[in-house]
């Protein structure tokens, strides 16, 4: 002898609400998923505008010396 009868309309509200659930289960991994391939799309773009920034030199840089008198022994 049940002692509560679910009827049409509560057995209609549970069957909603699972479906509800599940749905915002599933969103959550799909903005889950998107939130990550951005955030590696982000780094590897830092990345790459962080090596494109390093100063490279134009050409080898040339030792220049001091013009002294140069002394002579003798």
């Amino acid at each position: 002898m049940p002692i509560v009868k679910i009827t049409g309309p509560g057995l209609s509200a549970i069957g909603l609400s699972v479906a509800l659930l599940w749905g915002c289960l599933i969103g959550e991994r799909v903005i889950t998923r998107d939130a990550t391939r951005e955030r590696t799309r982000v780094v590897r773009e830092l990345e790459q505008m962080r090596l494109e920034r390093q100063a490279s030199p134009v050409s080898v840089p040339v030792l220049r010396r001091a013009l002294r008198a140069r002394m002579a022994l003798g």
